[in-house]
């Protein structure tokens, strides 16, 4: 009696035929394989470790070569026809791959087939001997035409040669083209030239994101590997999902600069070039001549194509000072530390760098460029209700185009700043210049999603978050991955948002966090009490978490107080004088009949959203200052300035969780049965339901549903 198949048999037998449905595509890999069984890469990549040791693109060509074998032997088909019927873009690497799998090549099998018995092959000389006589005189009667055909016959050869070869190159060019460039090792005695060290590998990694042929992660990405052995190349590649590693080391003495790079080919650790520079700096030029031919010989040793205009890119010289260039890179080391640990003193070590820099260059564009970005982080929050709203920063961003029109990271500040300021059609425009010159631009494609998701588009918001997905690795891919469920809860697809959130808790563990997405699901789709336990369970886990709960309609109406102190806190900690949350804040105390000290805060919300609405701030273009301002009124009974700022939120789309909460909100508790409340409801319930239909039809039309 035959035994049933365990699990883990009926597991592979699934992939494997559908592997084998889709044996002559040469493009299905590990990806598709995930997404035709249902599963996240992670998830098929974890379970095929745990049965036989083994990743999804092992398999994969695992597969395809059993079938290969297979084929060899009952069909009459060559070596090489057989390459391509099986998935496999190139016979010299099936060869290759064949030989290492079973211990011989392709080509024995169709000899040992092809060989006859030893009676045979005598038989076959005798007749040949017969017959030579007469063949010599045939051939030199033909000889001539035998030259011809011959001749005709190379000709032919080495021309399909020529086409397939370079239908492979294009075929391979295609599929290999991401790459990773890692933290620069510093060689020096000491780590007092390390910034330098930084500062060429940024440049280099800025001149390979501007060809438009390659997928470029950020440096973000990356960073996280800065002076690790642990992990082998293809083992970082893998974590990655990249083909290729750039990875450098060297070291600046005096005026000397050195320099080894290497580009590899991850999977087999493959030197596919590698080069040494050593050069004495007596110019700029001859740092940013180094760059600029590390990036084309990238280029050109993985066949991609670089234009005209990205050439122009990476062979411009931002300065020709090299006091000006030094004091540029240490000016970049300090801004790193700020963005990174917010120490107030690395924010003023930068902006004395940056000064020094354009004092020695006023037209350093590049360093206008960096203290506009620093300033911009450093005082976003402090003047978000000033009229003045870090209009330092756009005059100093204009500066630096006046310079040089092509800075990428000049049209992405220019359109945040046009973002918060209400200015929306101008920050689109932005950030699409931006994208233009550097197609790798992660941060441009995060910001462009928001820039559609306050204009209630959200196939543009989904889908430049799943662009910027591709260029981020590292520790960002958690919260960009948490976002992309957040945009596919908002329009009310349940399985993508939980497939997201699955995959966000599956990189960081965070259960905390994993416990507010899953609340805010539940609360989604109108599971309240489930939502609520959820909610619960954060301080629970981490009684420092200080995400922004979502309120969650109930019998009970309750608010965790902790939590909202804790966000105030939060808020005052970082220097910043407001909180969306105050209105919360003020609700939370009338509960417990501190309504005096409610009144501040209450006072707090109405002149934070009165400000956001009067400059244009994102605050108020999102709607979310329209909500909070006719809450706190509703709440204050004062009915006409309610309904007049619900009015001006039910104008455009709200997201389903939005929807919900409304409907239960404790601050509209006095006019939820009112018949004009209940017709501003049945409004935003109809444009929802309008663009997940809308959403809907684009997911199905792209595949991804």
């Amino acid at each position: 009696m035959t035994e049933p198949a365990t699990t883990d048999q009926v597991f592979i037998k699934k992939l494997t035929e559908i592997i084998l449905a889709n044996l002559g595509n040469e493009t299905f890999g590990v990806k598709e394989l995930a997404q035709e069984s249902g599963m996240s890469l992670y998830s098929l990549n974890r379970r095929l470790n745990a049965i036989n040791k083994k990743t999804g693109t092992q398999f994969i060509r695992e597969v395809r070569l059993k079938k290969a074998l297979e084929m060899l032997k009952y069909e009459s088909l060559t070596a090489s026809e057989i390459s391509f019927r099986v998935g496999f873009s190139s016979p010299a690497y099936f060869n290759v791959c064949f030989s290492e799998f079973f211990g011989y090549p392709p080509g024995k099998i169709k000899k040992e087939s092809l060989a006859g018995t030893e009676e045979n092959v005598l038989n076959q000389r005798t007749a040949k001997h017969e017959q030579k006589k007469t063949i010599r005189q045939a051939i030199v009667s033909l000889l001539p035409w035998i030259l011809l055909v011959c001749t005709f016959i190379v000709i032919a050869v080495l021309f399909v040669f020529y086409i397939q070869n370079k239908r492979q190159s294009k075929v391979l060019a295609k599929l290999e083209k991401s790459i990773a460039v890692l933290p620069f090792t510093n060689d020096s005695p000491n780590d007092s030239t390390t910034y330098f060290m930084d500062g060429v590998m940024e440049e280099i990694l800025n001149n390979l994101q501007k060809i438009k042929d390659f997928r470029v992660l950020s440096r973000t990405s990356t960073e996280q590997y800065r002076g690790s052995t642990k992990l082998s190349l293809p083992k970082i590649a893998k974590e990655l999902g990249v083909n290729y590693i750039v990875e450098a080391g060297g070291q600046k003495y005096g005026n000397t600069f050195r320099l080894r790079v290497q580009l590899i080919k991850a999977a087999k650790e493959g030197h596919l070039w590698a080069e040494s520079y050593e050069k004495e700096i007596r110019e700029t030029k001859d740092i940013y001549g180094i760059q600029s031919e590390i990036a084309q010989s990238i280029t050109s040793a993985l066949k991609a194509t670089l234009t005209p205009e990205e050439k122009q890119l990476i062979d411009k010289i931002p300065t020709t000072d090299l006091i000006a260039y030094d004091l540029y890179q240490k000016a970049n080391n300090y801004k790193k530390d700020y963005q990174k640990t917010r120490n107030i003193s690395s924010y003023q070590n930068a902006i004395t760098f940056y000064k020094a820099a354009i004092e020695i260059d006023s037209t350093f564009a590049k360093a206008y460029t960096g203290w506009a970005s620093i300033y911009f982080e450093r005082y976003n929050s402090e003047n978000f209700i000033k009229k003045g709203y870090v209009d330092t920063c756009l005059a100093m961003v204009n500066k630096a185009l006046s310079l040089d029109n092509q800075l990428d990271e000049a049209y992405y500040i220019k359109g945040w700043y046009y973002q918060e300021n209400g200015h929306i059609k101008e920050a689109l425009d932005n950030y699409n210049e931006a994208l233009r010159i550097n197609p790798n631009y992660s941060d441009a494609y995060f910001a462009r999603g928001y820039v559609f998701q306050i204009t209630c588009d959200y196939i543009g918001y989904i889908d430049n978050f799943q662009r910027a997905l591709k260029l981020i690795s590292g520790d960002q891919r958690p919260s960009l991955l948490e976002n992309l469920g957040e945009a596919y809860a908002d329009v009310g697809f349940n399985d993508k948002a939980k497939y997201f959130y699955h995959e966000t808790f599956a990189l960081d563990s965070n259960k905390a966090r994993y416990s507010n997405d899953s609340a805010f699901i539940e609360l989604c789709f109108g599971n309240n009490e489930e939502s609520r336990k959820l909610n619960k369970k954060v301080p629970e886990i981490d009684s420092t978490n200080i995400d922004y709960p979502w309120y969650i309609p109930g019998k009970s109406n309750e608010w965790n107080n902790f939590r909202i102190k804790k966000i105030i806190e939060y808020h005052k900690k970082r220097g910043e004088s407001f909180s969306w949350l105050s209105h919360r804040m003020g609700w939370a105390l009338c509960q417990v009949g501190k309504k005096k000290e409610a009144e501040y805060y209450f006072n707090q919300e109405i002149k934070y959203c009165e400000e956001s609405i009067k400059l244009g701030r994102s605050y108020a273009t999102w709607g979310h200052a329209y909500y909070d301002m006719a809450g706190t009124y509703a709440f204050l009974g004062d009915k006409v300035k309610a309904y007049k700022y619900l009015d001006e939120w039910s104008m455009n789309f709200q997201p389903l969780f939005m929807i919900n909460i409304f409907k239960g909100d404790p601050l509209f508790a006095g006019i939820q049965k009112e018949d004009r409340f209940q017709k501003i409801t049945q409004n935003v319930e109809a444009k929802y339901q309008a663009e997940h239909e809308r959403v809907r039809k684009w997911l199905v039309g792209q595949g991804m549903l």
